[in-house]
């Protein structure tokens, strides 16, 4: 089964803010878990204020800047899992560091082809 792990932050990143060891630890877990098998990753996402929304109504394109909601987590990034069952893929999602720094993991299947 494969599944779509969304990697939910909080809004405000405090990453310059931590001590240079504890920025090492982090990279090295997310460096360990896309080296996990069936995980397949994906370039980190800018931060939300850097988004574009993008609106059709009336047959005109709208644009906003910014994301689409205030927001109290915003996604970070994301990454494709592939494994067993749902188990196996909320093993994987408790080891994203997101997920003890006041972050969370939404799981989502994705649907066959």
């Amino acid at each position: 089964m494969k599944y779509l792990m969304l990697i939910n932050q909080p809004a405000a990143r405090e990453w310059d803010s931590l001590p240079k060891e504890q920025q090492g630890a982090i990279a090295a877990a997310y460096q360990a878990l896309v080296q996990t098998p069936g995980v397949t990753p994906f370039p980190r996402l800018q931060p939300p204020e850097t988004a574009t929304t993008v609106r059709v109504q009336e047959g005109a394109t709208l644009t906003t800047d910014g994301p689409f909601v205030e927001l109290k987590e915003a996604l970070d990034g994301v990454f494709i899992y592939e494994g067993d069952d749902l188990d196996a893929a909320i093993e994987v999602a408790s080891r994203v560091p997101a997920a003890s720094m006041g972050g969370a993991i939404e799981i989502r299947p994705l649907m066959g082809r």
